[in-house]
């Protein structure tokens, strides 16, 4: 009989070729998935150059999203996307999304049906952990990593321990699910399940949407995590079959599974909570946070540019204007997204409220382009880091938010709960 697993246990075995495996283990596995950007990518190419191979595993499990510098901001750019464009046509790779089609990486994948439950994914970018929303384990690496499974479709892994995080209860109004993350990495820490499985279950995932199960996966590796991954329920089969035709594999943990440590989290308990710079823990409630004036306002991202953060964002601004000074830039997770904000005229109500309405891309989440803060200036995001100098310069301030605390805190100037309107 093989030892009670984890999901993520039970992923890596399968993956593995194994009956069982457990946390220090280290182990080879076949990938579903490799995933680089604009930035990771030419390194990856590279790497995968000195090889030796012609030709990449397989060109339809490779993904290549230019996302963070894209449409090209400078020559630098364009030359870096450029070998990720040249390296997606020689090779035929089929999910390789270029200007028109693109999207943030990780709101798009998911979107596209590209990744699923059961899926074994890396990509040379941190937030990879975004589709253990979809149960999958999914995990950044770097481009060297990205570029042996270019041409091996092989990894290998140290099996992580696993932390369980049991939810219940039911989100208070005007909650979400980027507070819940927010108030989970307060408690534990930056470090607190470093190289650790952050696996979410319970009765309380029925207040969970998709999206908000997408932002807290997203977030797991601010708290140092592995991954983050979620049980599979109706919601997630409902999801995958609406975006893809592909088979999946829902793996469910087992009931006598050892973990490292239990958390209960009661959403009902769960306030709107702001990270206050200069890193995703130093968390305060709502009710806790002062007045804190900004500058900028930044509502978009792998974590919150989904079509229901927008509307959030719309249901709060309609109406209403920014206040003088504030620069308010909001940014869709991918064309599609885009494109049914601008049918259900949520993009109307943006720009009658002051603010700008940008293309799909990371923009200034890492300090790229497109809203980039001077020195001593303050911005409130729905980002999902706030690091030193992380959207601009090093005496430059980040507050992480939701996008209903961070539309309000655009109409009031300051950070605000939407209540306070």
């Amino acid at each position: 009989m093989p030892r009670p697993m984890t999901m993520a246990e039970k992923i890596l075995a399968a993956h593995a070729g194994l009956d069982e495996v457990e946390p220090g283990q280290l182990i080879e596995c076949d990938l579903d998935l490799v995933l680089s950007n604009d930035v990771t990518a030419p390194i990856a190419v590279k790497e995968f150059r000195k090889i030796g191979v012609e030709k990449v595993f397989n060109p339809t499990k490779i993904a290549l999203v230019p996302d963070h510098y894209v449409p090209n901001k400078d020559i630098k750019s364009a030359e870096q996307a450029k070998i990720v464009r040249d390296f997606a046509r020689e090779q035929g790779i089929t999910h390789y999304y270029e200007v028109g089609c693109m999207g943030v990486e990780h709101a798009l994948l998911p979107e596209q049906g590209v990744v699923g439950a059961g899926d074994l994914i890396i990509g040379a970018d941190s937030h990879t952990c975004t589709y253990g929303a979809l149960g999958a384990f999914a995990t950044g690496v770097g481009s060297t990593d990205a570029g042996v499974g270019y041409a091996t479709g092989k990894a290998w892994f140290k099996v992580p321990e696993s932390l369980l995080f049991k939810i219940e209860g039911e989100l208070a109004p005007g909650v979400t699910g980027k507070d819940v993350i927010l108030h989970i990495i307060g408690m534990i820490g930056v470090d607190g399940a470093l190289y650790k499985s952050m696996e979410f279950g319970g009765p309380g995932m029925k207040s969970l949407s998709m999206d908000d199960r997408l932002c807290m996966a997203n977030m797991a590796i601010e708290a140092g995590a592995k991954n983050g991954i979620f049980e599979v329920d109706e919601k997630t089969i409902e999801y995958i079959k609406e975006h893809s035709n592909r088979e999946f594999a829902a793996y469910r943990a087992d009931e006598d599974a050892v973990y490292d440590a239990v958390y209960e989290i009661n959403l009902s308990e769960v306030k709107e909570t702001v990270a206050f710079p200069h890193l995703p823990d130093n968390t305060r409630t709502i009710d806790e946070v002062g007045d804190v004036p900004v500058d900028q306002v930044v509502i978009g991202s792998c974590t919150n540019g989904r079509i229901s953060d927008l509307r959030v964002a719309a249901s709060i601004l309609k109406g209403r204007h920014v206040k003088k000074g504030v620069r308010t830039i909001i940014i869709p997770g991918t064309q599609k997204i885009y494109k049914q904000a601008v049918k259900e005229g949520l993009v109307d109500i943006f720009i009658d409220a002051g603010a700008i309405f940008s293309f799909p891309t990371c923009g200034p989440c890492l300090g790229g382009h497109l809203g980039i803060l001077a020195k001593g200036e303050r911005a409130v995001s729905t980002t999902n880091r706030n690091f030193v100098g992380r959207m601009g310069h090093v005496e430059s301030e980040v507050y992480l938010a939701s996008p209903a605390v961070a539309a309000a805190s655009a109409v009031t100037g300051r950070i605000s709960s939407p209540e306070e309107l």
